[in-house]
């Protein structure tokens, strides 16, 4: 068995993107204890490091700026000096294969999605998209890894369920909204639940981070009127992306949107159930009783990113029957 001392992981996307690869992180530091692991992620999801002791160290990379080519050769220097032994990317662009062999590491894993990467890497990996992220990242370990695969764990200091407790978290990336991505309901149809939550006699927390400041201030209007005797608003008094997981691991029930909140409540082991419009299920959620999909089964969903990179302005995927939710809860 080959022993690796020094490991650089390479993931490029959102937070959610992060804890779907935590199982990687989570294996490889089982497998090599001793070893020194280096993640390199993008800026925007730097915050992931706070839910996460098993790195050693990491470094960002902002591939989708103009400058993507200077941090590109940012990311080769610090490869090619870092004494690495081993590399995993889960980038599937062949000029990743490309980059990771001029850094001359010795061992590279990558997925093999070109002939060129199958010469390149040291370990080519099939590419499988169909199943769920975190089995697709979990698939480029197996070269150096025989365990089996495990959910991303995210590991919070001790703390007692809220009782009776319902968390809703409406919100999604401004990223997703600036690039005319819709995967959740409206304000008022939130707000719509959160009064069912109330009159069925939940105790509902209200949280969100700064990029949900507008959907959370349309909600607070729709409850004016109510009786908020059991409704505890938790907008921005979560802090970090840590205190948000803690919350969450508080929680007897998430409510949410496909967003990095879902693969939080999915690493504390809370019973999540999340909206899903255009995106596939299938592909971000593991199957489990304690992890729920809520769908309009329209003929026309799944369709971001194998058939569309916009979602349509119809959203009847977003059309969604409420009682779904509450007979989850």
């Amino acid at each position: 068995m080959t022993l690796y001392n020094n490991i650089l992981l390479i993931n490029f996307g959102g937070i959610g993107d992060e804890i779907l690869f935590l199982p990687v992180i989570q294996c490889l530091r089982r497998k090599y204890p001793q070893a020194k692991i280096t993640l390199c992620l993008e800026g925007r999801s730097s915050a992931f490091v706070k839910l996460t002791d098993l790195l050693n160290s990491y470094f960002c990379i902002n591939i989708k700026t103009k400058n993507k080519y200077i941090e590109l050769t940012k990311l080769y220097l610090k490869a090619i000096f870092g004494g690495y032994d081993l590399v995993i990317s889960s980038g599937a662009n062949p000029l990743i294969s490309v980059l990771l062999f001029l850094t001359g590491i010795k061992t590279r894993i990558g997925y093999g999605t070109s002939s060129i990467a199958k010469r390149l890497l040291t370990y080519p990996v099939k590419l499988n998209k169909n199943q769920y992220a975190a089995n697709m990242y979990f698939d480029l370990i197996k070269p150096v890894y025989d365990g089996n695969f495990e959910l991303p764990y995210i590991k919070i200091r001790g703390c007692s369920k809220l009782e009776n407790s319902v968390l809703i978290h409406p919100g999604v990336s401004k990223i997703s909204i600036s690039k005319n991505i819709t995967k959740t309901i409206d304000a008022k149809k939130w707000a719509e639940l959160i009064k069912i939550l109330l009159k069925k006699g939940k105790k509902v927390y209200l949280a969100g981070g700064s990029d949900d400041i507008e959907t959370v201030t349309k909600i607070r209007e729709e409850l004016i009127s109510e009786d908020l005797t059991n409704f505890t608003d938790m907008f921005g008094k979560t802090k970090n992306i840590y205190e948000l997981a803690e919350l969450i691991n508080k929680s007897e029930v998430l409510i949410c949107s496909d967003s990095a909140p879902m693969h939080i409540g999915v690493a504390v082991n809370t019973k999540t159930i999340t909206i899903f419009g255009a995106t596939d299920e299938k592909k971000l959620l593991p199957y489990s009783d304690n992890f729920i999909a809520i769908t309009n089964n329209v003929n026309c969903r799944p369709c971001l990113w194998e058939k569309r990179q916009t979602t349509c302005s119809e959203l009847k995927c977003l059309d969604i029957d409420l009682n779904k939710i509450i007979e989850f809860v």
